[in-house]
């Protein structure tokens, strides 16, 4: 189940960090295989959004510069490079901020879910094609709407699709339109009750709003810590912001696997806290792998509950597990979730302890002591 077959080669791919839930989830789906069915022109390929690496190891020994949001995609090919055998010096990685090679002969997109990240890259890639580039982007077939049609033809051109195969699409778009006008795709709204503005990148999660559920969290926050807190899968920053206020003896470490995450982290702590810059950290990391043992005071966690398409408790559960690692005793995970996903039992299981904070209809405040 793990085995791509591609070009008469056989390719084992595996997801990262390994799903201990469901070891055998594929690491591709049937839209990159229909992607790697597509003839390409000699010269370098550019590959947006390769989840788990397996078009960039399909397409060695190939010059590809890859494009991610996500640290933990990129982890995911180095980690499916090696167990393939595969070099990796044919192939760069960059990050969703980084300027994009010029003179690349194709152009492969995984369609993001969020359109505000397709837009972002649409717009980046205008700047380096040619009419020459030829470009495919792939999805399921569900997935692509006339709304995400017409941003290829907004910032690319003429755009036509395929045939459905295995429920997936593909989208074809060579570059015809003139150049719309550049937009920096930061969205900024105030955040009610504070004098504070926060500003989001594109592939930021709830870019448009408060989440519901970070709104009961940020009304449970600890007070007067001191040491460090980690804000971990820090989104845009909004638990971190309120508790450099609320702990002005604390040092701050900002974490995600999203380099627009932590860079809209920065961001919103330069604009509306600009003198407690020195108090703060911003990492991009895989939950917090690298920290050392026993160093941190307290860790805040909203975690993800899916990965991809995925629906799974496994990332959350390596985030608690990282963070009983990393906290001090007597040091506190802080926790918000929704009460479907029995987090109260995960954490007594892992602590030993559990202590509900706050709670409504949906959402749980949860906190547990390292002992």
């Amino acid at each position: 189940m793990n085995e791509l077959q591609v070009s008469g080669r056989s390719l084992t791919l595996n997801r990262f960090p390994t799903n201990a839930t469901d070891p055998n989830l594929q690491a591709w789906d049937a839209a990159d295989e229909y992607l790697l069915q597509q003839p390409l022109p000699d010269g370098p390929v550019l590959v947006f959004n390769d989840n788990f690496g397996a078009l960039t190891c399909a397409l060695q020994p190939r010059e590809v510069w890859q494009v991610s949001d996500s640290f933990i995609s990129q982890q995911a090919t180095l980690h499916n490079f090696a167990i393939n055998d595969l070099a990796v010096g044919q192939v760069r990685f960059l990050d969703s901020l980084a300027s994009l090679p010029q003179g690349v002969a194709a152009v492969l997109i995984k369609i993001p879910k969020t359109l505000a990240l397709l837009e972002h890259q649409l717009q980046a890639l205008r700047e380096v094609i040619t009419p020459d580039t030829l470009i495919i982007a792939s999805a399921k077939a569900k997935d692509i709407h006339r709304s995400t049609l017409e941003l290829f033809e907004k910032w690319i051109g003429e755009t036509r699709t395929s045939l459905a195969w295995k429920k997936s699409r593909l989208v074809f778009a060579s570059l015809t339109a003139e150049a719309p006008v550049a937009t920096s795709g930061i969205l900024s709204w105030p955040l009610e009750g504070t004098p504070y503005v926060l500003h989001n990148h594109a592939n930021v999660f709830a870019r448009q709003s408060l989440d519901i559920g970070a709104r009961l969290f940020t009304q449970h926050l600890p007070h007067q810590l001191e040491g460090t807190i980690v804000d971990l899968g820090c989104g845009n920053g909004v638990i971190g912001l309120l508790a450099l206020e609320q702990n002005p003896e604390a040092r701050i470490h900002f974490v995600d696997e999203s380099w627009m995450a932590v860079a809209s982290s920065q961001l919103n702590v330069e604009k509306n806290l600009p003198a407690e810059m020195s108090r703060c950290e911003f990492t991009v990391n895989n939950s917090l792998s690298g920290f050392t043992g026993g160093s941190l005071q307290a860790v805040l966690c909203n975690p993800p509950f899916h990965q991809q398409s995925a629906i799974t408790d496994h990332i959350a559960w390596q985030m608690f597990r990282d963070a009983k690692r990393c906290l001090g005793y007597g040091g506190e995970l802080r926790v918000i979730g929704n009460r479907h996903l029995d987090y109260h039992r995960k954490l007594k299981k892992l602590f030993g302890n559990c202590q509900l904070v706050a709670s409504d209809a949906r959402f749980v405040v949860l906190r547990a002591v390292k002992l």
